[in-house]
């Protein structure tokens, strides 16, 4: 069965820096795009960012380019999310999401699911 264990939130201040950490097993990781997505109180799920199976691709949502970067080490099975400058909107939970396999981020293939039980990210101002 698919397993994701996100790691690396914590209460920072705005301005600081966090890398979130996703832990990937039960399926051939190195096959499929991965994505994280974030959660507010009383908000819906949110796409943050994305990576390719094959890593050569990579989206983000408008509000934190330039600002985070997803990457992946297939050798470790583990995408993380460095985020930089963090803002108080950034306040979530943040969730790691198994994508397609060998989706490429392409439009029609944008599937994510088996999410993981999300890291807490708390920035205050």
């Amino acid at each position: 069965q698919v397993q994701l264990v996100e790691s690396g939130g914590g209460l920072v201040q705005a301005g600081d820096s966090l890398r979130l950490s996703c832990a990937a097993s039960g399926y051939t990781f190195t096959s499929y795009d991965m994505g994280w997505f974030r959660q507010a109180p009383g908000k819906e799920r949110e796409f943050v960012a994305a990576i390719s199976w094959s890593g050569r691709t990579t989206d983000y949502v408008d509000s934190v380019k330039g600002r985070f970067t997803i990457s992946r080490d297939n050798a470790k099975n583990t995408v993380y999310l460095q985020m930089n400058s963090l803002l108080p909107e950034d306040t979530a939970v943040y969730y790691c999401g198994q994508g397609s396999p060998y989706g490429g981020l392409h439009p029609k293939k944008r599937n994510f699911g088996s999410w993981g039980q999300g890291t807490q990210v708390t920035v205050s101002s």
